[in-house]
């Protein structure tokens, strides 16, 4: 019996029952010619500050739809559909754009930085977005993607860690099955050196790419590559992350905090503003009390959950992930909390970083090689190896809830792996090639009216429109009262907020 099989055993089934998952979808608005929507958050949607649900990200016309923490797929996936049913009914002529990378994208100025009231904290919301369009571009941060949050019952902090270790050695599997943007609309990179090529009209990419979401030209920052992080224990974590939140950084000094006419440029000058500027295909997560710092958290209380970052949107699947892949990830999560994972390293974390750029530019290159343990190995003869160890994972899962879902979830996977057309990049070129002259966006425009039409046609109950109705409106009276209940200068509150006081218990 392997060790991995041994673990799988002293795991109780009520844990694996207990198992919770959740997701963040992130879709940009965009107008019937496929640019980016420049009209304010629909107001019938509520507060974007205080709604439990609907929230915007970077953008005021970047939509984050959020699930609560279910213990099935399918209480996860209907929730997902039902909130996506009452977006859709209130956004007008606008349509969710269903593709990772973005629209045809004005001038970066033009693109509309997400608004949250007077409040203090609605007002930091703004100027942290702000900050990021200084530092990074406004083109960057309108990518969108899913995050899936999954916990599991009586779960340690350095269990959470060995998770997240493995996690990130074996995350290019994610980006090979999963990965669904290999092309982008030219308007993204106009200005910008890259290393794409044409690929039809308006459009580049790569012929061979699975993510570029998760790429050079996705969440990317040389700043930050300077910031040493290892996951081997909870502190060295944390203090990692405390000095880069307050380690000063000569460039966003010499931007400065305020302009000469007082306007607010970011939140500070640190290398990071606060703990979300940190890029990562997966972060340990804590939910926060108000006002309070998530480092903070994390130290006090302790690892929650892990949130998933590198998970494209699936453009063929209405709700932008589907039940297959969800239950692929939980297989996935479990085998990277299972399996043996030791410590990392400054040498592996740089391994990891070329593996994942590496697959996300070629990962269906054919005998694309990847680096493991000092020496090269196929990325499919790797993944065929993590696909084989999930076999009594998932087998696992399934005879804890019934049926034969999981282990059909595996199957396809597998079959990705002896068959590169059947992933969805491969799917969204050869689909663009043959149905739209190989145009990205005239691909994706076709997606979101086939999205938003699948969606008007399903059934949305009086009482459920009530229900996101009240919570509208909830949301609207919710962030009146902070507004109304702020007594603190915004400076005053900024510096308190900041104050490295703030990162410990």
């Amino acid at each position: 019996m392997s060790k991995l099989s041994h673990r799988l055993q002293a795991v109780l089934p009520q844990r694996l029952a207990g198992m919770r998952r959740g997701v963040e979808k992130e879709s940009l608005r965009t107008d019937a010619a496929g640019h980016l929507s420049l009209s304010p958050h629909p107001l019938a949607l509520g507060s974007a500050l205080t709604h439990p649900s609907i929230t915007t990200d970077f953008s005021e016309s970047q939509l984050e739809l959020i699930t609560g923490a279910h213990t099935s797929v399918e209480a996860t996936a209907a929730e997902l559909l039902q909130i996506h049913q009452f977006v859709v009914r209130h956004i007008g002529s606008d349509r969710l754009w269903v593709n990772s990378m973005p629209c045809g994208l004005p001038a970066d100025d033009e693109i509309p930085i997400g608004r949250y009231g007077s409040s203090n904290v609605g007002l930091a919301k703004s100027i942290y977005r702000t900050g990021l369009g200084h530092r990074y571009g406004r083109r960057m941060q309108t990518i969108s993607g899913i995050h899936y949050n999954w916990s599991m019952p009586g779960l340690t902090n350095d269990e959470y860690l060995g998770l997240i270790r493995n996690l990130r050695r074996h995350s290019f599997l994610l980006l090979y099955l999963f990965g669904a943007s290999p092309a982008v609309c030219e308007s993204f990179v106009a200005g910008r050196p890259h290393e794409l090529v044409p690929l039809g009209a308006h459009t580049l990419g790569m012929p061979h790419a699975t993510s570029l979401r998760m790429g050079r030209l996705g969440y990317q920052s040389d700043a930050q590559s300077g910031i040493a992080v290892s996951y081997n224990d909870l502190e060295g974590y944390c203090a990692s992350l405390e000095r880069a939140l307050t380690l000063p950084y000569a460039p966003y000094e010499a931007l400065g905090v305020r302009d000469a006419d007082g306007h607010y440029l970011q939140l500070g000058t640190s290398l990071l503003q606060i703990e979300n500027e940190f890029y990562g295909t997966v972060r340990p997560k804590r939910s926060i009390r108000p006002g309070e710092r998530p480092l903070h958290a994390l130290r006090e209380r302790g690892i929650e959950y892990v949130e998933v970052r590198c998970m494209d949107l699936d453009p063929f699947e209405p709700l932008g992930i589907a039940a297959p892949t969800m239950r692929m990830l939980d297989i996935f999560l479990l085998h990277c909390l299972l399996a043996e994972s030791p410590p990392d390293s400054p040498q592996e974390t740089a391994a990891m970083a070329r593996n994942q750029h590496r697959t996300a530019s070629h990962g269906r290159e054919p005998g694309l090689r990847l680096e493991r343990d000092g020496g090269e190995v196929t990325l499919t003869a790797w993944g065929s190896e993590l696909v084989e160890a999930c076999q009594p994972l998932a087998a696992a899962l399934d005879e804890v809830h019934g049926g034969h879902e999981h282990a059909q979830a595996l199957e396809l996977a597998a079959l990705r792996l002896i068959d590169s057309g059947a992933t969805p990049s491969a799917r969204v070129l050869a689909t663009a090639a043959s149905d739209h002259g190989s145009s990205f966006v005239a691909f994706a425009r076709a997606s979101a009216e086939r999205t938003h039409s699948a969606l008007q046609q399903m059934p949305l109950s009086a009482e459920l429109q009530a229900h996101f109705e009240q919570l509208a409106r909830q949301s609207i009276a919710d962030q009146a009262a902070r507004e109304a209940a702020d007594d603190l200068p915004f400076e005053a509150y900024r510096q308190a907020y900041l104050s490295p006081l703030q990162l410990r218990p």
